[in-house]
């Protein structure tokens, strides 16, 4: 639910000022984004150790992460692989997948699905440069929708801003209203700020400042978004893990430096003024001065005198660094539950596991990538449907809006387990095409060129028994006719 009244767009708003609102409202986005960015990477300062501790480590702990910020995402996005997009009737589109392939997306897919995981969104654009269709992915900090009001999914408008160092450019595109038809508006202002105006750099010659949309009436930005309730905005995946992250470096910090006190026993002798030395002028050879010998010395050399009688040592009790390791193990299993996350995958605990054990302990996080499938299938077959409009062919686009994008199973079986699943759908009769697309990692050319090859099989074997049919078939009667015979035997 959009609630940012000051920056709603209205249809009377000039190009320039629905570029600033929908400007603004990235930069509203930017703190949160960089904050998610940041946790994913691991640069996190201890946030919750004492003003007391942070004094006495000082940097010490500056750079140090145990990132568990990274492996939820990661290991949900490895859930999340496109296979194949299919049209209403079922059947691949293999148009479609060309264009995939052409545009590199079904590489950068993946990193625009992590992207949305991350910061809870990131976007596609679809264009047609030289009447050729054309897939980008983009960064949330470079691109935002806007929806007509009391809709979730008509966008009304979209932007996609960059910079060049010294200037930053926008493209705004906004839908057709009544009287209006679809509009692309190019404009640019200094990166210090400043109004924005016409576009003047960066542009070729054959290219118009504004224009009608050569997409029609379509806004050919469409946001992947990591949906997460129905009034809600899309969120991060690390949202939840965030605040555990932080009590876990933390606890990390703690642990390792009382470890370190523990490496070194801290000593006290007692019953002993500290140990000093003159100090003596080189050149007249007086005492001028007392000063403490450094007590690290002594550590350093393992030697200490005694002198005064009655004078002892005595010895601070070491921490119990086995209950840091409690707690962090604790925090880690909370973040495993919360965000569904095997424990093998943030614990290492993994031996000897049966195979249905297995299943049992992925069964949560398989459950939340088949519903990420469905919510990142509808925005991608939604790229897909304006891919086919941007080249031209309406009809496909309309099949591919009725169609379904096809995901790689999110199980993750092993080959014998595979192998024994098709063998029963095999016994019930399910056709081999459709078996040979439930493997994993099988691309639908591959089961186009298995079906070319059957069929060539079988053609070749029903050759070879048609031959053999007329070499070894049955011979004519040489020996007469019957009648013959049996008058021969006869006599």
């Amino acid at each position: 639910m959009f609630t940012d009244t000051e920056n709603r767009l209205a249809d009377t708003d000039s190009p320039e000022t629905m570029v600033r609102k929908l400007r603004a409202r990235l930069d509203k986005r930017d703190a949160k984004v960089q904050e998610w960015n940041s946790l994913y990477e691991g640069e996190r300062p201890l946030k919750y150790a004492s003003p007391e501790f942070s004094e006495q480590t000082g940097g010490l702990f500056d750079d140090f992460s145990d990132n568990w910020c990274k492996t939820v995402p990661d290991t949900l996005r490895e859930r999340l692989a496109v296979v194949d997009f299919e049209g209403e009737d079922g059947t691949s589109d293999k148009e479609a997948m060309k264009a995939w392939k052409r545009t590199r997306a079904d590489v950068e897919v993946g990193l625009a699905i992590l992207d949305a995981l991350v910061v809870a969104r990131s976007h596609a654009m679809v264009w047609n440069p030289g009447g050729q269709s054309d897939i980008t992915f983009v960064p949330a900090g470079q691109a935002i929708v806007d929806y007509v009001p009391g809709t979730r999914g008509v966008r009304r408008a979209g932007l996609r801003v960059w910079s060049d160092g010294s200037h930053e450019f926008a493209t705004l595109f906004v839908r057709a209203t009544a009287g209006s038809p679809a509009f692309v508006y190019r404009r640019q202002r200094t990166v210090n700020g400043g109004e924005w105006v016409t576009r003047t750099i960066g542009l070729r010659r054959s290219e118009q400042v504004d224009m009608v949309n050569p997409m029609g009436d379509e806004v050919p930005l469409v946001e992947i978004a990591n949906r997460a309730r129905l009034h809600g905005k899309p969120t991060s995946e690390i949202a939840q893990v965030a605040p555990l992250q932080d009590g876990v470096n933390t606890l990390w910090a703690h642990l390792f430096t009382a470890a370190d006190f523990a490496a070194l026993p801290q000593r006290v002798v007692l019953g002993m003024d500290r140990p000093t030395r003159d100090v003596v002028d080189p050149e007249t050879g007086d005492i001028v001065d007392v000063e403490n010998i450094p007590l690290g010395q002594y550590s350093k050399d393992r030697l200490l005198w005694l002198s005064k009688v009655g004078a002892t040592i005595g010895q601070f009790s070491a921490a119990d660094l086995n209950a840091y390791l409690q707690v962090i193990s604790q925090c880690v299993r909370h973040i495993a539950a919360q965000t569904r996350t095997p424990p093998q995958y943030l614990l290492g605990e993994m031996a000897n596991i049966a195979a249905d054990a297995l299943e049992s302990a992925e069964s949560g996080l398989v459950a939340k990538a088949v519903d990420k499938q469905l919510h990142f299938g509808a925005d991608l077959r939604e790229v897909m449907r304006l891919e086919a409009l941007a080249a031209g062919d309406p009809a496909r686009a309309a099949s591919l809006a009725m169609g379904r994008v096809v995901w790689r199973d999110a199980q993750f079986r092993s080959v014998a387990q595979y192998a024994d699943a098709l063998t029963k759908y095999k016994a019930i009769g399910v056709p081999d095409e459709a078996l040979w697309r439930m493997i994993p990692g099988v691309r639908p050319e591959q089961v186009e060129e298995w079906i070319r090859l059957r069929d060539a099989q079988a053609a070749a074997a029903a050759q070879a028994a048609a031959t053999a049919f007329s070499s070894f078939g049955p011979k004519e009667d040489e020996g007469g006719d019957g009648e013959d015979d049996a008058e021969g035997e006869a006599a």
